[in-house]
């Protein structure tokens, strides 16, 4: 076993290898990390990278190139074995047996920000996809992601195959093109079932399109819909319960995580989710059910994703849609009616 710090370069795949050249095997544990962009929390990303329990992370990425290596493998003060880090230029780099058989290994595999639809595009429906799926379902790694690395975390997904889309767009047709989601056919990782996550929040202005992604969820699967949200600077570190803590620098910045569910009523679905019509949502003023918590170094605050209703440190809020515009009025926890 010895140190290294080295490039390798392919046709299909830039690699950034850092720390032992030999593979060990530790008692790593599940949990998903997710940040909101910016700059990285710095707590949250030690809490991931002890879930890896001294073991070897694997940074994915489809453009950049080593800025997590030296952060992560000597600068947070938690002992691992190695950092990797591969800008995957391609499919064809996504599935190299090399590749595959260092995500295989790891205990931890972060994705970085960027643009989500690489991620999509060359790592979906592939063995890329089967092995980061067996690393979350059967070796029951950590994994986590920032910005774009976030977009892709749940089972419900913004692919932005068409470029991003903005609140207004969304909000006056929730069928615009630029809509383009997921479901159940890429990453499927515990606790985000039915869940669409999205990033730099309130920054740019994404409670509208978020909003939508749900009631488009509501709409075409006929179903309650989740999601979880992150502002800069604010990361949700999820454990095996499902104890989804917030992390932060609040009040210094409003580092606020946002967990959304369509109300647990009978009639939960918009009113009007239509192409080319703006959207309404309303239900008696309480069609989405946020939980808002701000994020602090120790990450005491949280939301239970096992039960979504329980947490500590937050307020309940109310979102509601009429004819494309979004408001939001304070409220209490959820009651279920069915």
């Amino acid at each position: 076993m010895f140190f290294i710090a080295s490039i390798s370069f392919s046709q299909n795949y830039t690699e950034y290898a850092t720390g032992s050249t030999t593979d060990i095997t530790t008692n790593h544990s599940f949990g998903i990390c997710m940040m909101g962009g910016s700059s990285e929390n710095d707590n949250a990303m030690r809490w991931f990278l002890n879930k890896a329990d001294g073991g070897d992370i694997v940074v994915l990425r489809a453009s950049g190139s080593d800025g997590y290596n030296d952060y992560m493998y000597s600068k947070l003060g938690v002992a691992i074995n190695s950092v990797t880090t591969f800008v995957i230029h391609n499919k064809d780099g996504a599935i190299d047996p090399y590749v595959l058989s260092k995500v295989t290994n790891a205990e931890g595999i972060w994705f970085a920000g960027g643009d989500q639809f690489n991620y999509v595009n060359y790592f979906k429906d592939n063995a890329m996809e089967d092995a980061l799926n067996a690393f979350i379902n059967t070796k029951k790694g950590v994994i986590g992601g920032t910005s774009a690395g976030m977009a892709i975390l749940g089972n419900y997904y913004f692919d932005a195959s068409k470029d991003t889309v903005t609140s207004d767009e969304a909000l006056i047709n929730p069928f615009d093109e630029k809509v383009s989601l997921g479901y159940n056919d890429f990453l499927s990782i515990p606790f985000l079932e039915s869940t669409v996550t999205d990033t730099h929040y309130d920054a740019r202005n994404r409670r509208g399109r978020h909003s939508v992604f749900l009631a488009r969820f509501t709409t075409d699967y006929e179903t309650r819909s989740f999601g979880i949200a992150c502002n800069e600077r604010t990361a949700v570190c999820i454990d095996s319960e499902g104890k989804a803590s917030v992390f932060g620098s609040y009040p210094e910045h409003e580092s606020y995580a946002y967990f959304l569910q369509a109300n647990c009523t009978k009639d939960f679905n918009p009113e009007t989710c239509e192409t080319s019509t703006p959207l309404t949502w309303n239900r008696n003023s309480e069609a989405i059910k946020v939980y808002k918590a701000p994020g602090n170094n120790t990450g005491e605050n949280y939301f239970d994703l096992s039960d979504w209703n329980t947490g500590s440190g937050g307020t309940w809020e109310n979102w509601y849609i009429v004819k494309g515009t979004l408001l939001t009025t304070a409220s209490k926890k959820p009651v279920c009616s069915f």
